[in-house]
């Protein structure tokens, strides 16, 4: 860098910086279920779930009809792996590194809670009838065995109007950028106007 931007590269000057967390910060932490963060991931039929790899870490958007994970036990936490784009990135990493963060958030709530944990890819017969949707299965389940559970600071989502502004953006749509990324060979106008119909039929 040409410029200097002042960067901290210690730890010890990171918490020289900010000083200590509040005891709230620390209070929050439990490393397993609780009937209270049951209560909130029951009603999350979203969660970004972080993963990472050799390659470097993935953060991918997860959704369901239903709660977006199952708790098998105080433990232990069930997410079916839905239709989607078979990347199979999240996948890649859990199979080759655990380590796995989930954040849980639920609409018009300004909280959110925060699973870490490890993870581990299973196609057992059984758990995949668990999530049975019309008929569709998942084609695998990632087990999450909670390290650490706690709920965020609702400020990032009071800051940024996330369920209460009415702005809209003026955004390419996705068959415009992959035209632009392809040259023309993919996407365009018949992407966007095809793609609803084309993943209801795909959605389970």
């Amino acid at each position: 860098m040409t410029e200097d931007f002042s960067t901290i590269n210690t730890v010890e000057e990171l918490e020289a910086y900010y000083g200590s967390p509040r005891p709230a910060a620390l209070v929050k932490v439990a490393r397993r279920m609780t009937a209270e963060y049951a209560r909130w991931i029951e009603a999350s039929r979203f969660c970004a779930l972080g993963t990472v790899g050799p390659d470097g870490l993935d953060v991918s958007p997860r959704g369901d009809r239903d709660p977006v994970v199952a708790i098998l036990d105080e433990t232990t936490l069930a997410l079916p792996d839905r239709r989607g784009n078979d990347r199979l990135d999240s996948l890649r990493n859990v199979v080759q590194d655990p380590r796995v963060s989930l954040m849980f958030m639920v609409p018009g709530e300004n909280n959110v809670v925060r699973v870490i944990g490890t993870g581990a890819v299973s196609t057992n017969p059984e758990l995949l009838n668990r999530f049975g949707v019309d008929g569709a299965l998942p084609r695998s389940v990632i087990l999450v065995r909670i390290g650490e559970i706690y709920f965020q600071c609702a400020r990032a989502l009071i800051r940024s109007e996330l369920w209460t502004s009415e702005k809209t953006a003026n955004l390419p749509t996705v068959g415009e950028i992959l035209a632009a990324m392809s040259g023309g060979a993919e996407g365009g106008k018949g992407y966007d106007r095809d793609w609803n119909a084309r993943a209801q039929k795909t959605m389970w």
